[in-house]
């Protein structure tokens, strides 16, 4: 009877920790901008899945030369002269591929640029590469961003 309940519990385990790793790991959550020139943490941003398109909204600004709650001076449009914190920086993303997402655009608040973007997130999911470019992917440049809880 004993070998039978640990055959049980063994088999559950096993069945768990299946299911876990055929969970798709996803660049939705709430992720700690990290500077690619600095190293320092810039910003935090949730990222949302939105009917299958990937946004990604600037929830607080960790560190910015011009204060605690900057402007976007050098946008156009919309979004000229708007607080970054709240601003939507990513839209259009898309999956393409088994861990890949890609097929959008993203805002540099600080130079106003904005540029062709890429998503991939790490096996356990505890960091995103996100990488803007002009024109082809080896164009550009990548930061990573660490997974907040």
């Amino acid at each position: 009877m004993k070998s039978l309940l640990r055959a049980a519990v063994v088999a559950g385990l096993l069945l768990g920790a299946s299911a876990a790793f055929a969970a798709e790991v996803t660049p939705v959550g709430t992720w700690k901008t990290i500077d690619d020139e600095t190293g320092k943490p810039k910003s935090i941003v949730k990222i949302t899945d939105e009917g299958g398109e990937l946004k990604a909204t600037v929830l607080e600004v960790l560190q910015s030369d011009e204060g605690p709650h900057p402007i976007c001076k050098n946008c156009d449009g919309e979004r000229k002269d708007k607080p970054i914190e709240g601003m939507n920086i990513m839209w259009g993303v898309h999956k393409d591929g088994d861990a890949v997402w890609d097929g959008g655009k993203i805002l540099d608040p600080k130079t106003g640029k904005i540029y062709k973007v890429k998503l991939q997130p790490s096996e356990d999911g505890s960091k995103l590469t996100v990488r803007g470019y002009i024109g082809f992917s080896l164009l550009g440049r990548s930061q990573e961003w660490q997974r907040q809880p």
